[in-house]
């Protein structure tokens, strides 16, 4: 739905498949089992030069769709990429050997990629003085921009177009957006899209946010990520990936697919404001652009997947903006899912978009967990802490994703 006016079926996009790989599962059932059981994925976790810290750390077989060779010269987002990918093929009941390949886009978000198989390389040169002869072949193409779906391509033998979306951490929503509109443009017949993240094994990453005092630290790792609580200190910093199957809705009912959900609107937008801080104004502005584009009112909304990190400032700032446009909606329930899992970066938006999407057919929003002092500057109405909460009927979810450079994405998904 565009502005308010019903699309034609070849033009509307639907959810048929997902695949993920996330720190407390490894499966859409997974995951939703450990968001109504409030089940958190963080644990301890240590990297060289920076120490022990916390990380949310998946565990799932790089080897049920990669060959080991094909694991050891590829990457760590490239292996959560191929799983992922291949499972939502398998979910979504697809005549996978009969598809054409060139007809199937790959649309992948990721935050950064390279970090990870730099410092790699730097830490084993160092080992050798320095020697540039112990530098890897395989380091081009492990740090090129459009490696995870690259190696999902390969992997899959897919010839249609593939690359990734850089988008900070709204890349997630944008590997959405992205497939959609390729749908919709007759670029591709199906679209394999969401987001994917290797940053936990990047000392870098744990060191930037530390020198910004916004990488959280706990005694517990299970509460240290701990978005609207009057004591949260910053980031827990995890891995994962999620990937959709995204087909225009004519083809998924010829073929009588199973159907998730419709994405009926959508937007991005920048704040052009500030390298870190959120601008409430703008991040609203995204907001109501995607109901406008859904043609819905706040009010319809049933549950919104916030963005909040757990930081000082950005929890805040999101807050404010939410109740700008939510204000009056005594429909709408607010959940955050880095409580549970801390943030996947490239893959947040895709990720915790999944453990939302369950509530169409049960009606129960899970929570924010780790919310023991709600901060007065976080409060919303319908904010769900600590336990799961009962709805009634789920029609619409959105899902904010926002990230550094000030860019902001929402993805609306109603239920058919």
């Amino acid at each position: 739905m565009i502005a308010g006016q019903q699309l034609p079926d070849s033009q509307r996009i639907v959810l048929t498949g997902i695949g993920l790989a996330a720190p407390n599962g490894n499966s859409y059932a997974e995951l939703r089992e450990s968001l109504l059981a409030c089940r958190s994925g963080v644990s301890p976790y240590e990297i060289r030069y920076f120490g022990k810290t916390l990380a949310g750390i998946c565990d799932f077989d790089e080897r049920r769709y990669q060959k080991r060779k094909d694991v050891r010269r590829g990457t760590r987002a490239g292996s959560v990429g191929v799983y992922a990918a291949r499972e939502a093929v398998a979910d979504a009941g697809l005549d996978w050997e009969n598809c054409e390949k060139s007809r199937v886009g790959i649309y992948v978000g990721v935050t950064e990629h390279g970090n990870v198989e730099t410092e790699n390389e730097i830490y084993e040169i160092k080992q050798f003085d320095y020697d540039i002869k112990v530098w890897s072949h395989h380091h081009n193409p492990r740090t090129v921009a459009n490696n995870p779906a690259g190696e999902i391509a390969l992997n899959m033998s897919i010839t249609g177009p593939h690359y990734t979306i850089g988008a900070a951490c709204a890349a997630g929503n944008a590997g959405l957006i992205q497939g959609a509109q390729m749908l919709r443009l007759g670029e591709c017949d199906l679209a394999l899209a969401g987001g994917v993240s290797e940053s936990i094994h990047t000392f870098g990453i744990f060191a930037s946010f530390s020198s910004q005092g916004a990488l959280a630290t706990h005694e517990d790792a299970t509460q240290a990520s701990r978005p609207f609580d009057r004591d949260r200190n910053g980031i827990v910093v995890a891995e994962g990936g999620c990937i959709y199957t995204m087909e225009r809705l004519d083809d998924a009912r010829r073929r009588d697919a199973k159907i998730y959900g419709e994405l009926v609107g959508y937007a991005l937008n920048t704040d052009a404001t500030d390298f870190v801080l959120p601008n409430p104004e703008r991040q609203a502005q995204c907001l109501e652009l995607a109901l406008k584009k859904a043609g819905l009112a706040a009010e319809e909304i049933d549950i919104v997947s916030t963005h909040a990190t757990g930081t000082s400032s950005g929890d805040i700032q999101e807050c404010k903006a939410l109740r700008a446009v939510f204000g009056k909606s005594e429909r709408t329930h607010f959940n955050n899912t880095k409580s549970y899992i801390g943030h996947c970066m490239g893959a947040a938006g895709a990720l915790e978009l999944a453990g939302n999407l369950a509530a169409f057919d049960d009606g129960v929003c899970h929570p924010t967990i780790n919310v023991e002092n709600l901060d007065p500057e976080c409060e919303l109405n319908g904010l769900v802490l600590n336990q799961p909460r009962e709805i009634g009927p789920v029609k619409y979810v959105l899902n904010n994703s926002f990230g550094m450079l000030g860019i902001n994405s929402v993805v609306i998904i109603g239920k058919l």
